[in-house]
């Protein structure tokens, strides 16, 4: 049984973002967190061991007397979005003007067991 939780604009650029995601995707879930704990980009790592916390703890309501330890948690799916952009002006020499572009991004995050998908799969063949 997986879960997912989405953080949605994060007022960081998409491509600064997928940096970070692509580290992660198909970890397990405790070298996922010490991957982005010890990560130098701390803004947005911080942002995304927030939302893997989020993940599961999603996945224990889920799976209610689960044990997570025991589960074997991973990151199945990690991608980032480009979110809402806000359209800034610059002063430019000789009275002109450059647009600056704040961009956001939307992060979803899917955490899956590996245990319980090999009973899943077999309850499946079996029927």
């Amino acid at each position: 049984m997986e879960a997912i939780a989405k953080l949605n604009n994060c007022p960081t650029s998409p491509r600064k973002m997928r940096l970070l995601a692509d580290l992660v995707r198909g970890k397990r879930v405790e070298e996922a967190m010490n991957i982005l704990r010890f990560n130098n980009k701390q803004e947005n790592s911080y942002r995304l061991e927030k939302l893997l916390r989020s993940a599961i703890a999603n996945w224990e309501q889920k799976n209610d007397g689960a044990n997570v330890e025991n589960a074997q948690l991973y990151v199945k799916t990690i991608f980032v979005d480009g979110g809402a952009m806000m359209k800034r002006v610059l002063p430019a020499p000789q009275g002109r003007a450059y647009r600056v572009r704040k961009r956001s991004n939307h992060v979803t995050l899917v955490v899956d067991s590996k245990v319980s998908s090999n009973v899943e799969t077999v309850n499946n063949n079996n029927a």
